[in-house]
């Protein structure tokens, strides 16, 4: 870790009561093994897909749930949270053991589960609204952009 917590609440938007919530969350397991981040990763990614459906189902009241469920793939995935991550600069911040200091091979995804994680850390510290307010300023942009990709003329994804 080359930033303090304190730089990153201040980009995160959001204080932590409780920080060793923050701390977990930016704790890969090749750091400490027994108490890292992957619970928490696995709770915000549910918090994460269920703000994210509720935004699409008022952002889009008309459309189809098939479309609905494309454009919620589109955003609630590993891709998005890297950019997510990468923006936010989190790779200065996690705590990794000697096998993962360079963060090449595996880069994106400790760092995709680590934005999770700490969407999670945020839910337990200040519960369900604050984390909307925290997934919502920042999947903002790509709500405004949720679109279906199309991979040919005949197939949506």
């Amino acid at each position: 870790m080359t930033k303090s917590i304190k730089e990153l609440e201040e980009i995160l938007k959001y204080n932590f009561k409780e920080k060793t919530l923050l701390h977990r969350a930016l704790t890969h397991k090749s750091f400490d093994n027994n108490k890292n981040n992957e619970k928490l990763e696995f709770l915000g990614d549910r918090v994460l897909g269920l703000i994210i459906a509720k935004k699409l189902l008022e952002k889009y009241p008309e459309e189809k749930e098939g479309i609905i469920d494309k454009k919620f793939a589109n955003l609630v995935n590993k891709k998005t949270c890297v950019k997510i991550a990468k923006k936010l600069g989190l790779k200065n911040f996690l705590y990794l053991g000697s096998s993962n200091k360079n963060l090449e091979r595996s880069a994106d995804k400790i760092i995709s589960d680590s934005l999770e994680a700490i969407v999670g850390a945020i839910y337990l510290d200040g519960g369900l609204k604050l984390s909307e307010k925290f997934i919502l300023n920042f999947w903002e942009s790509f709500l405004d952009k949720s679109i279906v990709t199309l991979i040919d003329s005949k197939t949506k994804l």
